[in-house]
């Protein structure tokens, strides 16, 4: 194959049938990478694969790849069907059956003379139509000459079964000799871990549902003066649409008419109502709690914002963090060995001396107690917590590896305008007639600071006069004929660029101070971001004196100013040349290459898509403390995956040395590896409380 032929034509997703542990999804992954051209990562939690392949493959191909290794593959479907009923079905028959089966074997006065053929008997089901799943997997792999965990348990349940069919039949062993209650147990034990683990992963994907779930299904569109109801996804670009009040805005647009408050907290986290007027833009799936807005569609479908994140929630969970890789190797070669161990546990066992009750027992036991399914699930399931928490909050995790670099961030380097500030000018000195007349000059500018002028001035003194002759002279300022006088309106002498005078009269007659203000939540998210162990650094293309006083408003100490766009990438080497490990938050164009050179880009969901395609956690609301909120998620992401992984590795390395020396009863086995998943996916489930 050429390198032409292996370029990458099309992405997929596949949803992957039949994977019932971190094998599984490492056989798929596998036998996918083995074909030219194709990159894939399957996630044995979310049990989707990832793919990228060239053009000369189909979706068919990819399909007959993953039957071919015993599994299926369709396209995801959009509403994920309820695995969990033949799960639950199987596991009530199973434990109705075994706790009579259990209960009567540990009290040796109950056993009647024909309790062992009562005990097989009760047993038959269980160890057949209940353990069917598992005994299906095991043959499929056999078939295809590898071993996952199914491979284990049917092992184990089949040779319990057999060598109490054995001893039965032929009346070589007592009661204490047969186990049809320990392949019953570990059975019922491992459907239960199964059931309640599926359970769980629905739960832990729920946050994702529930943001794809957020949009409008229809929407009001206006066509010649007429409302006209019409499903969401026939509306174009162009179209002016209705947002009553309590509906969700339909998609992405920019208000044209009328007045309300629109609830942003399903998309950004943040409670307060936000107020929007003509010119304003609306994002999609939020509510409009006030008044009626006509809004003109910007973004649809694929487009909107609510589609962005959802993509990019979906893509972090389906990565893989480095810590993940790792596990991913050891289950791979995981199951091999421990049939291997299990013989060899047999074999020394009865070479020592050993009865071939005891050796029996401790070799099913390490068959038994082995568990992969923890190692695999460490990683995707916290992700999958974690992520969805995350866009509850508005803080958008682009992929796993962004977690790892959330842990040595010492420095945050944060832009100014529109991030630490308002982003917008506004007048914060000056009054009387020389606002009025410099105000009614303004009103015909389109410089900001005009613009901030011109606002103020009819926010206190309502209309304001015409302007005739009115002339505009970039770098100096305006002129107009108000109220038969000439008003100048410029940069006033000694001031610097945000304070401007206004003269009438061949006189200087007042100054007006307009300024860029700090956010409200500024001072109290750099405070957090100092709790967290960063040095805050404010970057800046505006003057040191301006700069400064911003930053001691904010509680910033260092302040680097007059620095050009291109600049601002300089910086960001520069500490890093130092040693520092830097965090950059932006939001405009400028920000995007300092983004993506930071070690850790957190881009502004309220600036540029530019500067957040740059960034690697993308902060929906535009409030700094989300900053601060995405840090401590990603680490405590990151906390949890490492806690699973420890734990999933400490139970194999404790378990395995306990039933190859026989002090591990294979009962007992079964409900410790179904625990162990459980308590991995349980462990992850806490992400869901981070507040």
């Amino acid at each position: 194959m050429s390198p032409a032929d292996v370029i990458t034509a099309a992405r997929v997703e596949l949803a992957i049938g039949g994977m019932t542990c971190a094998s599984c999804a490492a056989r798929v992954e596998r036998k996918l990478n083995k074909v030219d051209g194709v990159t894939a990562t399957v996630n044995y939690a979310t049990e989707k694969a990832q793919v990228s392949y060239p053009s000369g493959l189909s979706f068919e191909d990819l399909k007959a790849v993953v039957e071919a290794a015993g599994y299926s593959a369709r396209l995801p479907e959009p509403e994920a069907p309820d695995d969990t009923r033949e799960l639950r079905k199987r596991l009530l028959v199973s434990a109705a059956l075994t706790v009579p089966l259990v209960v009567v074997a540990m009290v040796p006065a109950w056993q009647f003379t024909a309790w062992p053929w009562v005990s097989s008997a009760l047993a038959a089901p269980v160890v057949s139509w209940g353990a069917w799943p598992f005994h299906r997997a095991a043959a499929v792999n056999l078939r295809h000459a590898t071993a996952t965990m199914d491979t284990l348990i049917s092992l184990g349940v089949v040779a319990s079964v057999a060598w109490s069919l054995y001893a039965l039949v032929f009346g070589t062993a007592g009661h204490h000799e047969l186990y049809f209650e320990v392949a019953a147990a570990v059975t019922t034990f491992i459907l239960a871990g199964r059931y309640f683990e599926t359970r769980a992963k629905r739960r832990a994907g729920a946050a994702l549902r529930a943001l794809m779930d957020l949009g409008a299904k229809d929407v009001t569109v206006l066509r010649d003066g007429e409302e006209h109801l019409v499903p969401i996804k026939d509306l174009q670009v162009g179209a002016v649409f209705v947002a009553r009040p309590g509906e969700k805005i339909a998609t992405d647009g920019v208000v044209t008419d009328g007045g309300s408050a629109v609830d942003t907290s399903m998309l950004t986290g943040e409670s307060v109502p936000v107020e929007v007027g003509p010119g304003d833009a609306v994002t999609g799936a939020t509510v409009n709690v006030g008044g009626r807005l006509l809004v003109r569609a910007t973004r649809v479908g694929a487009d909107t914002r609510l589609a962005q994140m959802a993509r990019l929630v979906e893509a972090a969970q389906n990565g893989k963090a480095e810590v993940q890789r790792l596990a991913d190797r050891v289950s791979a070669v995981f199951v091999p060995a421990v049939v291997f161990a299990a013989l060899a546990t047999l074999v020394v066992w009865l070479a020592t001396g050993g009865t071939a009750d005891a050796a029996f027992t401790a070799a099913v036991a390490v068959l038994i107690i082995a568990c992969p399914c923890a190692l695999g699930l460490a990683t995707p399931t916290a992700l999958l917590v974690g992520t969805g928490r995350g866009a509850q909050l508005g803080i958008l995790i682009k992929g796993p590896e962004v977690l790892e670099s959330t842990r040595r961030v010492d420095t945050v380097v944060l832009d100014k305008t529109g991030t630490v500030t308002t982003g917008r000018m506004v007048l914060v000195d000056g009054d009387g007639e020389v606002l009025r007349l410099a105000g009614a000059v303004e009103a015909a500018s389109e410089h900001p600071i005009g613009r901030a002028i011109a606002d103020a001035a009819r926010e206190r003194f309502g209309a304001l006069p015409a302007v005739t002759d009115f002339r505009s002279t970039p770098g100096v300022g305006v002129t107009g004929l108000v109220e038969g006088r000439t008003v100048s309106v410029g940069r006033a002498p000694g001031g610097d660029v945000t304070t401007v005078g206004a003269s009438w009269d061949g006189r200087l007659r007042g100054t007006l101070t307009v300024a860029d203000t700090i956010k409200p939540t500024s001072a109290r998210a750099v405070a957090e971001l100092r709790q967290l162990g960063l040095e805050p650094i404010l970057l800046t293309g505006d003057s040191a004196g301006v700069a400064r006083a911003i930053a001691a408003e904010a509680g910033i100490d260092r302040v680097v100013a007059e620095v050009l766009p291109e600049g601002k990438v300089d910086v960001v080497k520069r500490l890093q040349a130092q040693g520092r490990v830097v965090a950059m938050v932006g939001d405009g164009v400028n920000d995007a290459a300092a983004l993506a050179q930071a070690d850790l880009g957190l881009a502004m969901g309220t600036g540029a898509d530019a500067a957040i395609e740059a960034g690697d956690l993308t902060l929906v609301r535009g409030d700094l403390r989300a900053a601060a909120d995405a840090i401590r998620l990603a680490r405590r992401t990151l906390a949890t995956i490492k806690g699973n992984l420890f734990w999933a590795f400490a139970y194999n390395v404790a378990a395995l040395p306990l039933a190859a020396l026989g002090l591990l009863d294979p009962m007992i086995a079964g409900a410790a590896m179904a625990c162990s998943s459980v308590f991995v996916v349980s462990n992850s489930l806490r992400l869901r409380r981070f507040r």
